[in-house]
């Protein structure tokens, strides 16, 4: 579905990713785990086409390579900053990434992802009068306009309420399960357990973490000291 060879991004003379490879297949769901600044939303923001790579390249199964110009159609990304319009309704913000497609907007707000998220609820509330758990659900639904086969969320529940994020966690199993692809970032146990493949970023390098070491304080002692 979507490989990464040798990425590599420095911030003047501080080299944050440095080859760093993998691969991601249909209908998985993998983990990109490590401490606070370690590169882990620069690679997401390259990995979505919001931010360049020094080097390397990232292409997808069918070989081509994920340019602005067809990335948008394959990935939905989530950052971890609101990408909302805050002055702007929900509705609005919907239009927004929509586009021209108003008539899959309309019908996504009977049956697709906006009406399963209960956005329909709140369609005229600004951004700036929602909820964290509202923000995200909205976020979330305005990320997948195109019904993209690749999810990238960066630490998509920190900060939400319990039935917040069993509604995400819920949305991500239905659509893993329907043959999509999803690429994490997260502190959160549970998320980290729903991950097919994990990877530990660190020192600008990315290792990955077999499920029998998915011990969760073992991994938080490895972020502090390696």
């Amino acid at each position: 579905m979507l490989t990464a060879d040798k990425i590599t991004k420095s911030y003047s003379k501080h080299k944050v990713l440095n080859n760093v490879s993998f691969k991601v297949k249909k209908g998985e769901c993998v983990g990109i785990i490590g401490a606070n600044g370690c590169g882990k939303s620069t690679l997401l923001n390259i990995l979505s086409g919001v931010l360049k790579a020094d080097s390397g390249t990232i292409t997808f199964a069918d070989g081509s390579l994920c340019t602005p110009a067809n990335v948008s159609c394959m990935i939905g990304y989530v950052p971890q900053e609101n990408p909302l319009f805050e002055k702007l309704s929900a509705l609005d913000n919907l239009r927004f990434w929509y586009g021209k497609d108003t008539e899959v907007l309309k019908d996504d707000l009977s049956n697709g992802l906006p009406a399963l998220f209960k956005i329909t609820d709140y369609l005229n509330k600004r951004v700036e009068n929602m909820s964290g758990g509202m923000k995200k659900r909205l976020s979330i639904a305005c990320s997948l306009a195109k019904h993209q086969p690749i999810l990238i969320l960066d630490e998509p529940c920190a900060a939400l309420d319990i039935p917040g994020k069993e509604d995400i966690h819920n949305y991500l199993k239905s659509y893993l399960k329907e043959g999509n692809t999803v690429i994490i970032t997260s502190h959160e146990e549970a998320e980290i357990m729903m991950c097919d493949v994990v990877y530990f970023l660190k020192n600008g390098t990315l290792t990955r973490i077999e499920h029998n070491e998915l011990d969760i304080s073992q991994l938080i002692e490895r972020m502090r000291t390696e």
